[in-house]
């Protein structure tokens, strides 16, 4: 059957809008709008974080831009940057259309080299625990988003300084095993007049449990016989809205 003229006009723009669409990538958009450009023109401070996001998603998918896509991601997680490190490849790659897992690996390889310039800044700079958010700040780093629990102990100085810190033991999902004789070692060791205790609950939930308390109970008599005073001692975990939280032994009577 023979088609007139405009018919066939129409269906090749069609098929062109559809294979533009298809290959939609940054190099597509209008100058103003390309992050990249807007990088390179005006500086990285100048990009939001979906901005940032899209650049390393690099492209959308049929009829949805990197932005777009980056922007949908950022809101599923509460726009919160913390909240997104947290999610792994399969639910990067499952939630979202266009995420494959090149693209899931990149972001997730970009955030934790974020998390990694934090840790490194940390512990390059004085730093002084006052309370127990101080301690949060300081530690949470270092215990956030693991799988397992982990102990930790942050050695002081007079004046409430950090010395030195050194992660004690490794456990499951549930527990970890923690040797007394070597927290009050290292204390020893670095000539620490205090020091601070911190373990995660990757199970999320903040509540001490009775090993926690019984710990905790040990841990200050030995610091007496030693003349070494714990000052504190934190659970790490997710607290209410999903946001990062803690549970402090001094700040509750405990210590």
């Amino acid at each position: 059957m023979a088609k007139d003229k405009n018919e066939t006009e129409n269906q090749t723009q069609l098929s062109d809008t559809n294979e533009r669409k298809v290959n939609f990538t940054l190099k597509d958009w209008a100058l103003e709008d390309r992050p990249r450009e807007k990088l390179i023109a005006k500086g990285k401070k100048e990009l939001s974080n979906a901005e940032l996001l899209a650049i390393l998603i690099g492209s959308g998918s049929v009829g949805q831009s990197a932005v777009d896509l980056a922007k949908e991601i950022l809101k599923s997680n509460d726009n919160d940057l913390s909240l997104l490190s947290r999610q792994g490849i399969k639910e990067l790659t499952h939630d979202f259309k266009g995420m494959g897992e090149a693209k899931a690996v990149t972001i997730i390889a970009a955030l934790e080299l974020g998390y990694r310039m934090l840790t490194e800044n940390m512990n390059r700079r004085e730093f002084f625990i006052g309370d127990s958010r101080d301690l949060f700040n300081y530690i949470s780093p270092s215990l956030l988003d693991l799988p397992v629990e982990e102990f930790w102990a942050i050695y002081l100085n007079a004046r409430n300084k950090v010395l030195f810190k050194q992660r004690i033991s490794i456990g499951g999902i549930t527990d970890t095993q923690v040797d007394i004789r070597r927290v009050f070692a290292t204390a020893l060791e670095k000539n620490a007049v205090a020091l601070a205790v911190a373990h995660n609950h990757p199970t999320g939930h903040l509540t001490p449990s009775r090993e926690d308390k019984s710990l905790t109970c040990r841990l200050l008599e030995a610091g007496k016989v030693l003349n070494i005073r714990l000052v504190e001692h934190l659970i790490v975990g997710i607290g209410a809205n999903n946001k990062p939280d803690y549970y402090s032994f001094h700040d509750n009577g405990l210590v």
